[in-house]
C-alpha cells in the first residue's frame, strides 16, 4: 500500500505528516499563519493564508515524491469562512472559534430563553465560540452572500481545505464539524430549519454533511500531490484526537494540549444528559460512524504561553517555558487565570478576562511563567471536575496529546492536580494520527482494533501530592476564578 497524508489545520498552524502502513511518521511539515486582533476580544484568520500553509506543509511533508493512498483532514473547529463559488476568495477574514464580537447576540439569546432550546437541539451552550452567531455577524456585513446565496458557500475551515484541495468541485463538511456549529440538530443529524432561520442563514450556503470516514472528493491543480488522490476523512481536530488515541469505548476520555484544551469523553449510542456545563456533541465510533461525547472546553492553553513569548517578550521559545517553571520552588504565591479569550467550560463567561494575582517585589518571569502553566492545568482540572460531577463517573486515568503535553512539568502537575495517573503516548500529533487512522479505515490499511497498538504509551506520570495539599491548591485556584468572573445582568 501507499502512504497516508494527514493534515491538521490548528489555529496558529498548519502540521502536515506522512505516515506509513505502520502506522509510523515518515515525514513531518509544518507552516505557521498569521493570527489577526483587529479589536480587543477579535481574533481573524486569512483563509488564503491558511490554505497557503497548507499547501507548504503538504510540499514539506511529501518532499521525496510518495506515493498516496488518501488525504485525512482535521481541523479548528467553529472558525467560519465564507467565500465565493466562482473565485474561490474569502469574501470576509475568517472569524476564529476565539474571537468573542458575538457576546452580545449571545446574551440576547440567552435572554430570550433559546439556551434549553438550543441544548436539546445541538448539545451546545449559547456562547460566542460557535460558529452560528458569528456566520451571523458576517452575512450581515457581506449582505450579497444572503441576498445570493448560491454564489457563496459557507464552511469551517475543513470544507475551506476540501474546496481548495478538490479544485472547487466538493463542498463537504463531517458530522463533527456540524455539530460544532450551532446549526446542526445532533439527533437527526442533519442541518436544523428553525436554526437557520433564527440566525438568518440561507440553506444554499451550506456543505452536505457526511460521516467523518469517507469519500470528500479528489485532488485537482494543488501541485504538491498528484491529480486524483482521494480525500478519505475529514474530522473536527479534538474528535480527531479522541480517535487518535482510539478511545473508543464509552467512558474513555483524553484531554488535548493544544491553542486550548479539549477534555472528550466518549459517550457511546447513548446522548448523555448532560446539565448545561460540559458541551455535547459528535465524534466517531471505532469504525469511524457518529458516536456522542462529553466535552469540556478551555479556549487559552498554549496561546497564553505564546502570549508570554509573543506578547510579553518573557520567553523566548515555548519550550524555554518548563526549564523556568522548575527553576523556582513554587510560584510565589502568584496565580494566573488564562482567560485570554473568555472562559469556556464549566464557567462561560465570554466576557471574563485574563488576570495575574499575588504579585509582589520579589515575583520574577520564572513565577509568572510557572503560575500559566498551573493555571493552564487547573482549567483542565475544572473541566475535568464538572465532566465527573455530570456522568457521576470517576475516570481512573487521563489520556493527553497536543504539542504542549511534551511539558513535563505542566503534565506532572496535571497528575498532582487530578489525583489520577496522566497517560502520554509516544506519539503527541494524535490530532493528524487520528485524521490518518480514519483514512486508512477507507483504504483498509487497518482495523479498528489494529489502532490501540499504533501509538503506545511512552511516560506515565503518577501524582506526587497528597489530597490536603491538592484541596487546598483547588481552593486557592477557585478564589483566583472568582475574582475574574462577571454577572450578567
Amino acid at each position: 500500500m501507499g502512504s497516508l497524508l494527514a493534515i491538521d489545520a490548528g489555529t496558529t498552524g498548519v502540521t502536515a505528516l506522512l505516515i506509513d502502513e505502520n502506522g509510523a511518521v515518515v515525514r513531518r511539515g509544518y507552516r505557521e499563519f498569521p493570527q489577526y486582533f483587529p479589536q480587543p476580544g477579535w481574533v481573524e484568520h486569512d483563509a488564503d493564508e491558511i490554505w497557503a500553509a497548507a499547501s507548504q506543509a503538504c510540499a514539506e511533508a511529501l518532499a521525496d515524491g510518495a506515493e498516496l493512498d488518501g488525504i485525512g483532514v482535521a481541523n479548528q473547529r467553529e472558525t467560519t469562512v465564507v467565500w465565493h463559488r466562482e473565485t474561490g476568495k474569502p469574501a470576509a477574514r475568517a472569524i476564529v472559534w476565539q474571537c468573542r464580537r458575538t457576546a452580545e447576540r449571545c446574551e440576547e439569546l440567552i435572554e430570550q430563553g433559546l439556551a434549553p432550546r438550543i441544548f436539546q437541539k445541538t448539545g451546545l451552550t449559547i456562547d460566542p465560540y460557535f460558529s452560528a452567531a458569528k456566520l451571523e455577524w458576517t452575512l450581515n456585513h457581506v449582505p450579497e452572500a444572503r441576498r445570493s446565496p448560491s454564489r457563496f458557500a459557507f464552511g469551517t475551515v475543513d470544507s475551506w481545505l476540501i474546496w481548495k484541495l478538490t479544485g472547487g468541485r466538493a463542498h463537504l463538511t463531517d458530522m463533527t464539524n456540524a455539530s460544532r456549529t450551532m446549526l446542526f440538530n445532533i439527533d437527526a443529524r442533519e442541518w436544523d430549519g428553525e436554526l437557520l432561520e433564527l440566525f438568518g442563514v440561507p440553506r444554499a450556503l451550506l456543505p452536505r454533511v457526511q460521516t467523518s470516514s469517507g469519500r470528500f472528493g479528489e485532488t485537482r491543480g494543488v501541485g504538491f500531490a498528484p491529480d486524483g488522490v482521494p480525500i478519505r476523512s475529514a474530522v473536527g481536530d479534538q474528535q480527531a484526537a479522541l480517535f487518535g488515541q482510539a478511545r473508543f469505548k464509552r467512558g474513555e476520555a483524553k484531554n488535548t494540549y493544544g491553542t486550548g484544551c479539549f477534555l472528550l469523553m466518549n459517550a457511546g449510542a447513548e446522548r448523555p444528559k448532560g446539565g448545561g456545563r460540559l458541551l455535547t456533541t459528535l465524534a466517531c465510533g471505532a469504525d469511524g460512524s457518529p458516536v456522542y461525547a462529553s466535552e469540556g472546553s478551555v479556549f487559552t492553553a498554549g496561546s497564553t504561553i505564546q502570549w508570554l513569548r509573543d506578547g510579553l517578550g518573557i520567553l523566548e521559545s515555548a519550550a524555554e517555558s518548563e526549564a523556568l517553571a522548575v527553576s523556582v520552588k513554587d510560584a510565589g504565591g502568584v496565580a494566573l487565570v488564562p482567560a485570554l479569550a473568555g472562559l469556556g467550560a464549566p464557567y462561560w463567561d465570554p466576557h471574563a478576562r485574563g488576570a495575574i494575582f499575588g504579585i509582589t517585589r520579589g515575583t520574577t518571569r520564572a513565577h509568572i511563567v510557572r503560575a500559566a502553566l498551573e493555571g493552564i492545568a487547573h482549567r483542565s482540572a475544572d473541566a475535568l471536575e464538572a465532566m465527573e460531577q455530570e456522568t457521576g463517573a470517576r475516570l481512573p486515568q487521563l489520556q493527553v496529546d497536543g504539542g504542549a503535553a511534551a511539558n513535563n512539568f505542566l503534565m506532572q502537575m496535571q497528575a498532582d492536580l487530578l489525583g489520577v495517573p496522566v497517560n502520554r503516548p509516544a506519539q503527541v500529533e494524535t490530532t493528524a494520527l487520528g485524521a490518518a487512522y480514519l483514512a486508512g479505515l477507507q483504504t483498509g490499511a487497518w482495523s479498528a482494533s489494529d489502532l490501540r497498538s499504533l501509538n503506545p504509551l511512552e511516560r506515565r506520570f503518577e501524582p506526587e501530592i497528597n489530597p490536603d495539599e491538592r484541596a487546598e491548591k483547588r481552593r486557592r485556584w477557585r478564589e483566583a476564578v472568582e475574582r475574574t468572573l462577571t454577572r450578567r445582568s
